[in-house]
């Protein structure tokens, strides 16, 4: 893959106020990546962190849904104004556009919305800022990647050897355009019974780690898919603050803790603002 500009490369100090902005990405959809991204921002929000997300996947915002907010966002007359939900300052197209419609963007028009939710969105002072991406490894990555000085990117996966191969893709893509990976996060590791609570692994056991492994990346934790997770998100209400005493819950707070740890890591490592090439 080359990995070519995609528009001018935005000036850091545009974000500042941010002192990182990670990635949350997936090589497929399907896999719960936004579920994901929701939760460890609310996990985030809840140590005291200043913590944003963006829902960059244009193609299918959700996290309006799933933060439980839908309304138009309001503006200084120079900058939109983020919306906030459980303690998340938030963003999305789903926010601007009229409920049902299609987003129907050439590649262009999808890197200039990104960088545009990025400069002209207040989002002031963060601890964290996480990106939801689209699935894949098209032109929100690229544009996001050439952008941002991003502390890193995070992988979701579900636990199966072809998503393994998926997931590799979108590794190979961020290992290319410079981004360090901060680790692979496994998605509906088992199916906790909603009778029982007996978890069960319905597809297979230990896919992420065997991919930590093979793909040397670090592994940052499991989330099991559990009924009141994909209950929750659709009623707007994130498990953390649903069900703060689950084990679901209990889950992403140590995926956030280790996120926590792999950020500061980076930072020791290669304390050079990073811009993609």
């Amino acid at each position: 893959m080359g990995a070519q500009p995609v528009g001018p490369v935005m000036n850091p100090a545009v974000l500042s106020g941010i002192k990182s902005s990670v990635a949350i990405a997936s090589g497929k959809g399907g896999v719960g990546k936004s579920t994901v991204s929701v939760n460890l921002a609310v996990a985030l929000a809840q140590t005291g962190a200043a913590t944003g997300l963006l829902d960059a996947d244009l193609y299918g915002p959700s996290i309006p849904m799933m933060m439980g907010i839908n309304r138009m966002p309001q503006s200084t007359g120079k900058k939109i104004l983020p919306l906030e939900a459980h303690g998340v300052r938030l963003m999305s197209l789903g926010f601007l556009m009229p409920d049902g419609a299609p987003v129907i963007w050439r590649g262009p028009m999808v890197s200039g919305a990104i960088q545009q939710f990025l400069k002209d969105v207040e989002w002031g002072v963060l601890d964290y800022l996480l990106i939801d991406l689209p699935p894949g490894t098209g032109d929100a990555q690229l544009t996001l990647a050439q952008s941002v000085p991003l502390a890193g990117a995070v992988i979701v996966m579900t636990p199966q050897d072809l998503a393994m191969h998926i997931a590799s893709k979108a590794l190979a893509m961020f290992r290319q355009l410079k981004v360090p990976i901060l680790g692979i996060i496994e998605n509906m590791s088992t199916f906790v019974c909603p009778h029982c609570r007996t978890p069960s692994p319905i597809f297979r056991e230990g896919g992420a780690r065997k991919a930590s492994a093979r793909l040397g990346v670090p592994y940052l934790g499991e989330i099991p898919l559990d009924p009141v997770l994909c209950q929750g998100s659709d009623r707007g209400e994130p498990i953390l603050a649903s069900h703060p005493d689950s084990p679901v819950a209990e889950a992403f707070r140590r995926a956030s803790r280790a996120l926590v740890d792999r950020i500061g890591e980076e930072a020791v490592s290669a304390p050079v603002i990073r811009m993609g090439h």
